[in-house]
């Protein structure tokens, strides 16, 4: 007999501090036995996961508003997800699908061409990590191009994989003391941060000749790639102005170049839409999908042009794992958790929610110099009001004052001095209320000493733990 657990609370509750006794415990053991080259945000183990709530060891309930950095959008006990794995686990675990088929690996493949932008006839090949999509994305732009150069842009971040990490431009964590990596990477200027802060109405223009200039100084017809992320993640959850995506399009035609654009953590319903390049109307060659995609389980995909997807030869492209089907299943089920439109309709809810918490900052405290973001992908900057220096001190200095209070949030940016939001879709809007009040207390507080975070252990949210009865 098969018992269920009964429901985890969706309401904060601090039972101890944080991190508690057993979490410490743990740690110390972590300590002893894993590289310490892994990081962490935050030293709590988690015991369960529902809606917007991490359950540690301790007992302490805390809201979720990292989603595993955007992998758990749908809830990291979605059960859909569930339902699906489970049937699967059943069946078997692993094949390999260049050895046997199995049809969930084709099914994945048929909604994602289905789904992804572009009206043209696509192609999907699925993988493990976001790493993979996008190596596997240079491969066949190189395939398809017979050229050998990648363009990449300021403030990009596209993997922890030695091509990856050449891609990428943050230095420290990434890529410190990894070198040398390969060659044939060229970084082009960007038009994303505080372009509207500034007023900048030229930010697109200006960063569209900076892409040109770059191009011909090196030749524009050695380029196989140019890969944007359609709002830049690990750079500062950075918005293109407007322009910018369209204006690349028309670059990579001109020159023949293929336009991979990586929706890995804006998409699969993290802004609102599907994809976060529909809201430019714009279309890659190559659009990369991983994280949300496999709803806690490793799986990413590569989806594209199919003249582009052919053009590798056979055998070019796999891996042992690559679509596996306990993760391939597991993406079924997030297709039939986005089929109501519910979790769309709660990403822009989500938006509507913060934005109205957080956009009073912007003249209340000076150090907040930018509130950003669509759907439930946001971020809010600090700086220096009149220089912009970036103020990563105070990020985290807020960052710190949440996790005490039980709210997860996490810091990014290129200079550490952002604190970015990306709450489950089926967070509760009691609780993301509750997480939100948190979160500005700390910024409140972090500007102005003496003005801390009252710290209180339960407050009520909605049964359901989610925006629009999202299941």
């Amino acid at each position: 007999m098969t018992l269920e657990s009964p429901a985890l609370p969706q309401s904060r509750h601090l039972a101890t501090a944080i991190p508690g006794p057993r979490s410490t415990e743990l740690h110390r053991e972590r300590e002893a036995h894993v590289s310490s080259g892994f990081g962490v945000t935050i030293p709590v183990f988690v015991n369960r996961a529902e809606g917007g709530i991490l359950e540690d060891v301790d007992g302490n309930r805390l809201v979720d508003l990292a989603s595993g950095i955007a992998v758990t959008s749908v809830g990291a006990a979605n059960k859909h997800v569930q339902a699906q794995v489970a049937a699967q686990m059943e069946r078997f675990t692993h094949t390999c699908f260049m050895v046997t088929e199995y049809d969930s690996f084709t099914k994945v493949a048929a909604w994602l061409n289905a789904r992804v932008p572009g009206d043209f006839e696509k192609r999907t090949a699925l993988f493990s990590t976001g790493a993979e999509a996008v190596e596997n994305a240079i491969k066949i732009a190189r395939s398809a191009t017979g050229r050998e150069r990648v363009l990449v842009f300021d403030d990009a971040y596209h993997g922890r994989s030695l091509l990856t990490m050449a891609m990428t431009a943050k230095e420290n964590p990434y890529k410190l003391n990894f070198g040398p990596f390969p060659g044939g990477v060229f970084r082009a200027p960007t038009a994303g941060r505080l372009w509207n802060r500034r007023g900048d109405t030229d930010a697109a223009v200006t960063a569209l000749r900076g892409v040109e200039a770059l191009l011909q100084d090196h030749g524009p017809e050695t380029f196989a790639a140019m890969v944007i992320e359609p709002i830049q993640g690990e750079g500062g959850f950075l918005v293109p102005a407007p322009g910018f995506l369209s204006g690349l399009r028309e670059i990579a035609d001109r020159h023949g170049i293929v336009l991979v654009i990586d929706e890995i953590q804006a998409g699969m319903g993290r802004t609102g839409k599907l994809f976060a390049s529909e809201y430019e109307a714009v279309a890659g060659d190559l659009t990369l999908t991983a994280k949300a995609l496999g709803g806690g389980l490793p799986l990413s995909a590569v989806t594209g042009r199919a003249e582009l997807m052919n053009a590798v030869h056979t055998g070019g492209l796999g891996g042992t794992y690559a679509g596996n089907p306990v993760a391939c299943a597991a993406a079924l089920g997030v297709f039939e958790a986005f089929e109501d439109g519910t979790l769309l309709a709660n990403a822009l809810q989500i938006e509507a929610a913060a934005r109205a918490v957080l956009e009073p900052l912007l003249a209340e405290v000076d150090t907040v110099v930018d509130v950003r973001g669509r759907g439930a992908m946001l971020a809010v900057e600090f700086a220096d009001p009149e220089t912009f220096a970036p103020r990563a001190d105070v990020a985290a200095a807020v960052a710190a004052a949440c996790h005490a209070q039980g709210v997860l949030v996490l810091v990014c940016g290129t200079h550490g001095n952002v604190i970015r939001l990306l709450p489950p879709l089926v967070i509760g809007a009691d609780l993301l209320r509750d997480g939100l009040a948190v979160l500005r207390a700390a910024i409140v507080s972090a500007t102005n000493p003496g003005t801390g975070v009252e710290p209180h252990t339960a407050v009520a949210t909605d049964p359901d733990g989610a925006l629009a009865a999202a299941h």
